[in-house]
């Protein structure tokens, strides 16, 4: 029986409670503990059960509760207090980063991510590609970046996950019921929701939007489980990640072109798209469509508006993270979408393959993405150079290095993670405006200044903290299993809070290798069971649904956990989530990390730890190898950086190497105490790592690259080329166009060095070539000098590249071009000769996938 009209029963606020629902719905209370702290000492056992949700709290909170807060004038004065300072913050109008000729009051940029991790009250993220996301969204908004983002919202989220008796992993899915969470529908003038709607296979999508507001960013989320939909596509914003690959591209399309449309829906028309990984990359196509139709352009001059106008992130060097169908199901989606724009099906089918020849090739996002492209980057220094190899195909006449995949590496919102009790001592000795203020390096060098005893001792107070939250979530878990009361006792005291407490937490990948400390049990066993130097680990984390191996793990670690003599000094907490995470990476000593590189993008975690004082452990993999130091000073690394093709090999060596170093450098340091009881060398480290990675490893040094290295030349590509009814946008088509039918007639010849087999260090080496150029203009090309020292087997170690002087015509018509390098050191040095494409208008003459290099001579 289904009623004959629903209501959406809300708690009724005293009037002057009222403006909580405005703290409620802002998740500025996700990184403003004072916010949370309203809301939580109200009542702390409602506050949790609540999962920090604050709608879901006042809408449970009894009406005497509420009436009684409305008669206490201490709260209400802190309520107004709040209130005042929300509104202060939403209302700043000045940007940090200035967005050259920005007119219009609107977002300029639209940030795309298939998952956000902004509090655990919205769980519509898995792991920590959604954790970056919403931290890029906070960073954005205290930098008051001019930007809006789109996803998906899941009616079942990510799966919570628990353990069966034998401690293998299980999955549950609950239902969230959207008008509990912090956010509100999007509705129009009328009061009506505003829908959208894509097409899938002949049926019309479609989907209503839900706004959450992050400080002063809106996200706008798309949800397709309405009764406007056939019962067989409600689903497709279930689950995240869940279903088959048909569902996965029904999502991708519903997120890329259905989330250009809902943007459009609401009268915003972002200049700027930046794709965080390739799961919304149809967005690109989406935005050449509305050019299409709505401005008359070609599908080239569409193309390269768009592509010079958008940013893509790669994550992950798994190719299991890159997103691949196969073409008879892409035909199925997408033929007529390709009769839309113009595009033959083998010509579609070749932006998202890495060899557009292969018809049986499957159609990759990522590839998409970096084909609608022009600024596209990995997450670390290591990835850009991984993604580089890994996508050379797309570019194949390019040497890796100059493959158009550049670096900008991740960082975290230090807000939302350092711990209340860190931040304290960071207001007072950091100044109380570091939350927001940009100039990361100036602030976080203040860090040298707190002294050692107050840094330990609130670094201790945490510790006590995490192992009481971690007997509190082992108490609740052993409580559902039906455990006896002897058990539950025994969970009151596991783990010691003055031990050294390793943690280790994070997707359980196969790749990151969380058992490799279980290579050696007696090895392992001696270092646990050492009553002079006690050391305990806290192990969290899910294996995918699929991942039998992932699971297999975790069996392991949970069976070795239930060891009597390891059973208060190994502990795995189940259902890993934010919560969780936070008193891990702020109450633990060292974060250990140990992935095979170079599989690790970036690993974030490892830096919210650093942000609250703990020491990294970890592989020279992602942002670790960049931030590592060989003194030792910020941290500690297993191996020095080494790859293998052995797996086996490189596991054992590995874990010897841990053990090593536990035994002889991160145990004994943390024990070597002054007469104060203090550790002095590990409290150095602690604030050194504060002083030089803290100014590089946040979101805010992030967010402010993103936006002077790709979102502010987007910007200005976009108003360049839209001039003039879109002239310089045609003019670019046209000249491409032009450019590829000419480029294979371009010769070079007579190239020449004035120099003998043997030149000095510094002595500049001038060459000159003739180029034909086939009636193209001698500004339509880049003749570069490509130089360096050699290998053994004359191959280039290093290069660099210098433009050549265009000196006239020659004679026949081809024209004369001469430059200069020099070696920089002695050895063997060589150089050879290429040409690019060059436009005005062209921001990266790699970018077309264009060269010519001169033939060996």
């Amino acid at each position: 029986m289904r009623p004959l009209r629903s209501f959406s029963v809300v708690a009724k606020l005293p009037p002057n409670l009222a403006p909580m629902w405005e703290l409620a719905y802002n998740f500025l209370f996700s990184w403003n503990d004072q916010i949370a702290d309203l809301f939580s000492q109200i009542d702390q056992r409602l506050w949790r059960e609540s999962d920090g949700n604050p709608v879901a709290f006042l809408n449970s909170l009894p009406q005497m509760t509420l009436d009684i807060l409305a008669q206490d004038r201490f709260f209400l004065a802190r309520l107004n207090d709040l209130l005042a300072s929300l509104r202060q913050y939403v209302a700043k109008d000045q940007p940090t980063i200035n967005f050259p000729h920005k007119a219009e009051d609107k977002p300029v940029v639209a940030y795309f991510s298939a998952e956000y991790g902004l509090d655990l009250s919205l769980p519509v993220y898995s792991g920590g590609l959604g954790i970056l996301a919403g931290d890029h969204l906070k960073s954005a908004s205290d930098l008051n970046v001019p930007l809006v983002a789109v996803g998906l919202c899941y009616q079942q989220g990510y799966f919570r996950q628990y353990l069966t008796p034998d401690g293998w992993q299980q999955e549950r899915y609950p239902t969230y019921d959207f008008e509990q969470l912090p956010i509100s529908p999007v509705q129009d003038q009328a009061g009506h929701p505003v829908l959208i709607e894509v097409d899938l296979l002949g049926e019309k999508l479609r989907a209503r939007i839900w706004k959450a507001q992050v400080g002063r960013v809106s996200l706008y989320l798309l949800d397709s489980n309405i009764g406007d939909n056939p019962p067989h596509l409600r689903g497709v914003t279930a689950r995240l990640y869940g279903g088959d690959l048909e569902m996965r591209l029904r999502q991708e399309i519903l997120l890329g072109v259905g989330g250009i449309r809902a943007l459009w829906a609401m009268g915003l028309e972002p200049k700027v798209i930046h794709m965080n990984e390739g799961h919304s990359a149809f967005a690109g196509l989406e935005r050449i469509r509305v050019f299409m139709s709505q401005h008359s352009l070609s599908f080239e001059a569409a193309m390269e508006l768009v592509a010079s106008s958008s940013v893509f992130t790669t994550h992950t060097p798994v190719p299991a993270g890159n997103d691949r169908f196969p073409p008879e199901l892409m035909q199925r989606y997408f033929d007529p979408y390709a009769r839309q724009i113009g595009l033959a099906w083998k010509v579609f089918m070749a932006l998202g393959r890495e060899d557009p020849r292969d018809d049986g090739e499957f159609f990759c996002m990522t590839v998409l993405a970096l084909r609608l492209s022009r600024f596209s980057n990995g997450v670390s220094k290591l990835h850009g150079h991984v993604s580089r190899n890994m996508w050379k195909r797309v570019w194949p006449q390019y040497p890796v290095e100059d493959v158009p995949i550049g670096a900008i590496t991740n960082g975290v919102h230090m807000p939302t993670w350092v711990a209340y009790d860190m931040a304290l001592l960071y207001d007072r000795y950091l100044g109380p405006t570091w939350k927001e203020d940009p100039d990361c390096d100036r602030v976080f060098k203040l860090a040298d200044t707190i002294p050692e005893s107050e840094l330990w001792r609130t670094h201790e107070r945490l510790r006590e903290r995490l192992i009481d939250y971690v007997r509190y979530r082992l108490r609740e878990q052993l409580k559902r299993k039906g455990a006896r009361a002897k058990e539950l006792e025994a969970a009151d005291s596991v783990l010691n809070p003055q031990a050294l407490t390793i943690c280790f937490a994070r997707r359980f990948a196969t790749y990151k290798r969380a058992n490799l400390l279980l290579q050696d049990r007696e090895r392992l066993l001696r270092i646990l069971n050492d009553s002079e130097q006690p050391v305990q680990m806290v192990f969290a984390g899910k294996a995918h649904p699929h991942d039998n191996e992932g699971k297999k793990i975790i069996q392991q670690i949970v069976q070795l956990c239930r060891m009597p003599e390891l059973r208060n000094k190994l502990v795995f907490i189940e259902d890993y989530d934010m919560i969780l995470a936070k008193h891990l990476v702020q109450g633990g000593d060292v974060w250990l990390n140990n992935p095979r590189r170079p599989l690790e993008a970036c690993g974030t975690s490892g830096m919210k730890a650093m942000a609250n004082g703990m020491l990294n452990l970890s592989v020279l993999d992602g942002w670790w190898d960049e931030a590592y130091q060989p003194d030792n000073s910020v941290g500690f690394a297993i191996g020095k950086g080494e790859e293998y093709d052995d797996l086996a090999y490189q596991d054992f060596v590995e874990s010897q190497t841990l053990y090593n170093v536990l035994e002889t450098e991160v145990i004994p340091d943390f024990y070597d105490r002054a007469h104060d009881s203090l550790p002095r060398n590990w409290i150095k480290r602690m604030k050194k790592a504060l002083v030089e990675l803290g100014p590089v490893f946040n979101a805010h040094r992030m967010v402010e690259e993103y936006s002077w290295r790709t979102y502010a030349p987007a910007y200005e590509n976009y108003k360049r080329l839209v001039r003039d009814n879109f002239q310089p946008a045609k003019d670019l088509a046209a000249w491409r166009m032009d450019l590829m039918t000419k480029w294979s007639q371009i010769r070079i010849r007579n190239v020449r060095a004035a120099a003998g087999d043997q030149i000095h260090v510094k002595q500049p080496l001038v060459v000159e070539a003739e180029i034909f150029l086939d009636g193209l203009r001698p500004e339509d090309i880049q003749a570069e000098i490509y130089a360096g020292p050699l290998t053994q087997d004359g191959q280039f170690a290093q290069r660099t590249t210098t433009i050549m002087r265009n000196e006239g015509l020659a004679q026949d018509g081809w024209h004369l071009y001469r430059g200069q390098t020099m070696p920089g050191e002695a050895g063997r040095f060589g150089f050879t000769m290429r040409i690019l494409p060059h436009h005005p208008l062209l921001l990266d003459p790699h970018s077309l996938g264009l060269i010519r290099w001169v033939d060996a001579q």
